[in-house]
């Protein structure tokens, strides 16, 4: 097995070990499980007892997530912070493959999963989604803006596929509803409370208003070009807040840009770097032609 590997799954270990570890007791300094305690303090009898989002335990996702928690949710806590990590290490490796483990850590990883957040698996469910778009529901259904990255079957007109990530979001909503009715009347109400709300000091300072058009722009123009590292890009700038964890999501682009490697790094890193010098290239060219027009025109 390449070293590589090895060193991959010791860190995977050691972290795992150190998540476990520092669970509890809850709330110390360093302390893990941040954000995943949001998701096992709620019981579905009043999921949104606490809601707002800039408080330390809050949960505003769909009572579906909170439903499909359910059996592990039932553990005691660092018994719950134990699986609930092993799941988002799992996300990570697909991403990045044995290889660049060390990679994915590094970029935001191991603080997304040391915290406990659901990035990662958006990240996941992103990636997965262009082979079977269901896969889209779990991000509308839990921090839904970032579903922004629907767009690349709009401009596409990939209907098809547009319509079965709508239609699997609809049918787990009505499932859902059948179980929880009252806490999906309530959803919509915790929602509109949220919003306007910004980060806390974990969060990038820039408002969702100035990055969704970014977020927009950028998957639309993706989209056109065949870019599909655009979708991943896209969703983080546009989540509701985008604490620094959320930064992590960008780990989807490792294979949508067949990275699987650090030889596959090195190759997309060159190719980036000379599709932007030749973008650059065009782009003064450009300004010479309008300030020659320019001069042309003055002159007459």
């Amino acid at each position: 097995m390449p070293a590589i590997v090895v060193l991959g799954l010791a860190a995977l270990a050691a972290c795992w070990l150190g998540i476990v570890y520092f669970a509890e007791p809850w709330g110390r300094l360093a302390g893990s499980g941040m954000d995943a305690r949001c998701y096992w303090v709620p019981t579905l009898s009043d999921p949104y007892l606490h809601s707002t989002w800039t408080e330390q335990i809050a949960y505003p996702y769909s009572p579906a997530f909170l439903q499909l928690l359910e059996p592990i949710r039932w553990l005691p806590w660092q018994a719950f912070m134990a699986v609930w990590a092993a799941i988002l290490m799992a996300a990570l490796t697909y991403m990045t493959g044995p290889r660049l483990i060390l990679l994915g850590l590094a970029f935001f990883g191991l603080m997304e999963i040391w915290g406990g957040n659901i990035e990662m698996l958006v990240a996941l469910a992103i990636v997965l989604g262009f082979r079977w778009p269901a896969a889209w529901s779990f991000v509308l259904l839990t921090k839904i803006t970032p579903g922004v990255g629907l767009l690349w079957f709009v401009v596409r007109r990939e209907w098809r596929s547009l319509a079965i990530a709508v239609a699997a979001t609809g049918a787990v909503v009505a499932f859902s509803y059948a179980l929880m009715p009252g806490a999906w009347w309530t959803w919509p109400q915790v929602l509109a409370n949220n919003v306007g709300k910004n980060g806390t000091w974990a969060a990038v300072p820039i408002p969702f208003v100035v990055r969704l058009p970014f977020a927009v722009l950028l998957v639309v123009w993706g989209a056109r070009t065949n870019r599909r590292w655009t979708v991943p890009v896209s969703a983080m700038l546009a989540l509701p807040a985008l604490w620094y964890g959320g930064l992590s999501i960008m780990v989807a682009t490792l294979p949508l840009l067949g990275a699987r490697s650090w030889t596959d790094v090195r190759r997309v890193a060159a190719q980036g770097r000379s599709e932007f010098e030749a973008l650059a290239a065009s782009a003064r060219r450009l300004g010479r032609g309008r300030t020659t027009a320019k001069s042309i025109h003055g002159a007459d």
